[in-house]
């Protein structure tokens, strides 16, 4: 038996009537299936234009004239990727059998990712088109050394407020992801005021709010993931260390990368071990399949040991392709993965 197993059982053996081991958890994902939750995902739909430049900046901008930048870079290699943080994370929630349902705001250009969506099977419902604006798009430009250069436009990703969670019915869980700044506002205080438990994930929209605005986050939110970057610029903005954000909320996720992440739940602390993955190509859109594994363990129940090994392994399997929407696997795929990684069964 891997140690890890030997490991989960040991604890849980030594722990019975903790909310930290269930008899059934190892189960329950899939017992619970036919009546997991609808999910609202709030945040952004994006085309990701990716570009790479055959030689190294480096070789090209002068840094004593950076005053007088002027520099064109030939890119013989581009590729298009369907992608922002909603659209990811209901990929990966979709193909894990959970009930995504994505709300964001999208432009005239959005037919191309509409007939996905319809393919993927995955409901537009709540999917805003804003006339006279693009979907939001990222131009990022890659050299031979890893270094990038990217514009990003928001496009109709700034008109986000315009959808109301209270719009989308029967939904029992939520996430706030990044979206535009009023947009996650108005999202985190309606999940609240409705009652629907919510991840609150900050990702890179984090800079755009004060310390003030993010401790409203946390208190409106029953959870909190970030990564460890982003839990560090977190504490700095709002004054508080984890420990007293995490009196706040029901959890608080800090991803680690290549080390796995950590759970800060009930004042005790969960490591969530990382999974090997085939290979390292691209992590684009990996936190974004961590946090659709973390919601699909939310929506059916099951205990964060369990579920925070779920989220790595979908972190693991996305970081084996390019984009943020590449990777693919069925539901007996991912449990043969999770049995190598863990040594216990899903289903």
């Amino acid at each position: 038996m891997p140690h890890d197993a030997a490991e989960l059982q040991r604890v849980a053996a030594g722990r019975q009537g903790s909310d930290w081991y269930n008899p059934l958890s190892f189960l329950s994902l899939f017992i619970f299936q036919a009546i997991l939750m609808s999910t609202l995902i709030c945040g952004s739909m994006a085309y990701d234009t990716i570009m790479v430049f055959n030689d190294r900046f480096k070789n090209h901008i002068l840094p004593d004239q950076l005053h007088i930048l002027n520099v064109a870079f030939l890119v013989p290699d581009m590729r298009r990727e369907f992608g922002g943080c909603a659209g990811n994370i209901a990929y990966t929630l979709q193909m894990l059998g959970g009930d995504a349902r994505i709300m964001a705001t999208v432009g005239d250009d959005f037919a191309p990712y509409d007939d996905r969506l319809q393919r993927l099977g995955i409901a537009q419902n709540h999917i805003r088109g804003v006339s006279g604006s693009f979907t939001a798009q990222a131009f990022i430009t890659t050299d031979l050394d890893d270094n990038q250069i990217t514009a990003f436009h928001p496009g109709a990703m700034n008109h986000s407020h315009e959808n109301h969670v209270g719009d989308a019915k029967g939904i029992q869980l939520g996430i706030v992801a990044p979206d535009g700044r009023e947009g996650m506002l108005q999202h985190a205080r309606e999940f609240h005021e409705s009652g629907i438990p919510f991840i609150f994930d900050p990702g890179q929209g984090l800079p755009m709010f004060g310390g003030a605005e993010l401790e409203e986050f946390v208190r409106l939110a029953e959870y909190v993931t970030v990564n460890d970057y982003e839990a560090q610029m977190l504490q700095e903005r709002t004054g508080k260390k984890l420990d007293e954000l995490g009196k706040l909320v029901r959890a608080i996720v800090v991803t680690l990368g290549a080390k796995g992440a950590v759970v800060h739940t009930g004042g005790k602390q969960i490591e969530i071990p990382s999974v090997k993955p085939e290979a390292v190509l691209d992590p684009t859109g990996c936190g974004d399949a961590f946090r659709a594994g973390l919601l699909y363990g939310l929506a059916s129940g099951a205990d964060w040991a369990l579920t925070g090994r779920l989220a790595s392994l979908m972190g693991s399997l996305k970081i084996a392709h390019r984009g943020g929407q590449n990777h693919r696997f069925s539901r007996d795929e991912a449990a043969d993965r999770f049995q190598q990684a863990f040594g216990m069964k899903l289903w």
